[in-house]
């Protein structure tokens, strides 16, 4: 199993789908990656030698940002966004969508479960 960035990619996978399993990388930065170290797309992990397995990791560490770094900065972004108050840290904050989404009916991921009102019964007739 090839570790590269932190993380074991799954071996008997094509390297541009294993790629994927790094945070930060998807389809396109790992097709680029690929191209770069001119390695064929159709290759399984497991294929490749140690040599290019070493120039993949290099070339992450370099050139891209993944998985802890990555997650920091996101994290900081939010943070940073809730400590200034505005209208998406507000939103961050109460846990609310942060793009424009409706949220009358919907948005259940980001608010969770939905919740009856107690108390509340049929009008009588």
């Amino acid at each position: 199993m090839a570790r590269i960035a932190g993380v074991n990619i799954p071996t008997n996978k094509r390297v541009t789908i294993a790629l994927r399993y790094i945070y930060g990388i998807g389809a396109t930065k790992a097709q680029t990656i690929c191209d770069k170290l001119s390695i064929p797309g159709e290759r399984r992990v497991n294929e490749l030698s140690d040599d290019e397995i070493v120039k993949i990791r290099e070339l992450i560490d370099n050139d891209y940002r993944v998985e802890g770094d990555l997650r920091r900065e996101v994290a900081m972004n939010i943070k940073r966004l809730m400590d200034l108050g505005c209208y998406r840290g507000l939103r961050h904050r109460r846990g609310l969508p942060v793009h424009g989404q409706r949220t009358h009916t919907n948005a259940r991921t980001r608010k969770g479960k939905a919740v009856a009102i107690a108390g509340k019964k049929k009008a009588a007739r």
